[in-house]
């Protein structure tokens, strides 16, 4: 447990002390507003909720996930420093959690960030508190579910740009799934069935049911499948290029 956090900790410090962290933040504040108050027209709207904040949440960290987490093994594998990494008196799988955990936990700050949207609502109005926790529950464990689909990307090349563009398009995919023009789209092609299954293995589909304010057992499960999984392949293809 030490040593996790010890990586933990040794990836913040990396965030916190390149202008990286700083970028990120302020894009993804500005993107949030810009997307929220402008794109979503907010004021317009005449409702004090945060249903048109979250709703561009799947977008967003289609871009902003993978520029956080494409670098976390392509950058220790350009420069040499994985292979320090690996003597270390810890496990493969303890140093993937670690640096998940630690891009993950960054990811969260930038979230807890956007508190001032919480306020404007609560000042404007009377908003469903329980949808709201539910929808930061929701867009953070779908940032997770990004963020582990990076992690896979950044592990398979060593050139950061190669692991942004490979997770972002099957990100986009993943967000595609669940989208209504597409969904009507398999309609017509397939069975109801199967476009009901394929619609289940979007990441806007499960979120969507989230910000409702009803947290289903099954969209958790579904992130942190996603997130498990990529995890383990992450480890898998560590192990195989380390064994080369």
């Amino acid at each position: 447990m030490a040593q996790i956090k010890s990586i933990i900790k040794r990836e913040l410090m990396a965030y916190f002390y390149s202008p990286v962290a700083y970028v990120f933040i302020v894009i993804f504040l500005l993107s949030t507003i810009g997307t929220t108050f402008f794109l979503g027209n907010f004021f317009d709207s005449n409702q004090a909720g945060l249903e048109i904040f979250f709703l561009f949440h799947p977008w967003l960290f289609l871009f902003l996930i993978p520029a956080v987490g494409m670098g976390l093994w392509s950058e220790e594998r350009n420069s040499g420093t994985i292979e320090l990494l690996f003597t270390l008196p810890i496990t493969m799988w303890q140093a993937v959690i670690s640096k998940f955990l630690a891009g993950w936990i960054f990811i969260g700050i930038a979230l807890l960030l956007t508190f001032p949207m919480v306020l404007t609502v609560w000042y404007l109005g009377d908003p469903d508190s329980g949808a709201v926790f539910t929808s930061y529950l929701g867009s953070f464990l779908m940032a997770g579910s990004y963020l582990a689909i990076t992690c896979i990307t950044s592990a398979l090349s060593r050139n950061q740009v190669i692991s942004f563009i490979l997770s972002v398009i099957i990100c986009f995919i993943m967000v595609l799934l669940g989208w209504g023009i597409f969904t009507e789209i398999l309609i017509r092609a397939l069975p109801v069935w199967l476009v009901d299954i394929i619609s289940s293995f979007s990441f806007s589909t499960h979120f969507n049911s989230i910000s409702r304010g009803i947290v289903d057992s099954r969209d958790v499960i579904f992130y942190l499948s996603i997130i498990f999984g990529g995890l383990l392949i992450n480890a898998v293809i560590l192990d195989a290029k380390k064994a080369v």
